[in-house]
């Protein structure tokens, strides 16, 4: 596995893609709007609070992984960026969508990912969305691993690789340890509180597909 990503440069990276996908009029991106889109509250987990000195870190890091490249001309006021996924991983649309919703989210179903690549891709079901997550977890390298099944869950996550090679054995003892002790309050209603959650992104992006169409 290459050299792990540190979580400014995941967040950074995850941005640029989305950014390109979601809303190309903005793309590349300013240092300022780079910020801002690492910090936004909305379709992000965990939320942050970097500063410009600090993504400008994340920027150099992801440069020495040839993941960034930056955009300069005559006509331009100031520096702006944009990812290089397509160069050097030769990812398609449709994988930078799901890489973006992993980086930006953290682990996630199918069904999750599918519901929240809806403004940057177009999956006709799940089982599509599931063939484009084999392609990343097939790779030579692979891009995204399938966690094991938490206790109480009936689908399984995917989480990406870019932060370093997940140890999926410890994992898996982890979650038959906790299936062995009883569930409390304070688990269930944490569940209750994520599908909620869940729910409430898939309502907001269902929204801006509908405001989208009379701007």
């Amino acid at each position: 596995m290459p050299e792990p990503l540190s979580p400014e440069a995941i967040r950074v990276l995850g941005v640029l893609i989305e950014k390109e996908l979601a809303t190309p009029e903005y793309y590349p991106m300013t240092l300022n709007s780079l910020t801002n889109g690492c910090n936004q509250k909305s379709n992000r987990d965990p939320v942050v609070h970097y500063q410009e000195s600090e993504v400008r870190y994340a920027i150099e890091e992801l440069e020495k992984r040839r993941l960034i490249g930056h955009v300069s001309g005559a006509g331009l006021r100031t520096e702006k960026f944009r990812h290089a996924v397509v160069e050097n991983m030769g990812l398609s649309e449709q994988e930078r969508a799901v890489l973006a919703v992993l980086l930006l989210r953290g682990p996630q179903t199918i069904g999750e990912i599918k519901s929240r690549t809806g403004r940057t891709a177009d999956f006709d079901s799940l089982d599509a969305t599931a063939d484009v997550l084999r392609a990343l977890r097939d790779r030579e390298e692979p891009l995204v691993v399938q966690l094991p099944l938490q206790p109480g869950k009936k689908e399984a996550r995917i989480m990406h690789l870019l932060a370093g090679e997940i140890d999926i054995e410890a994992l898996e003892e982890e979650a038959g340890a906790q299936t062995a002790r009883p569930a409390t309050a304070g688990s269930s209603l944490s569940e209750e509180i994520d599908d909620l959650k869940s729910r409430l992104a898939s309502l907001e992006q269902a929204f801006e597909r509908f405001r989208s169409q009379f701007e």
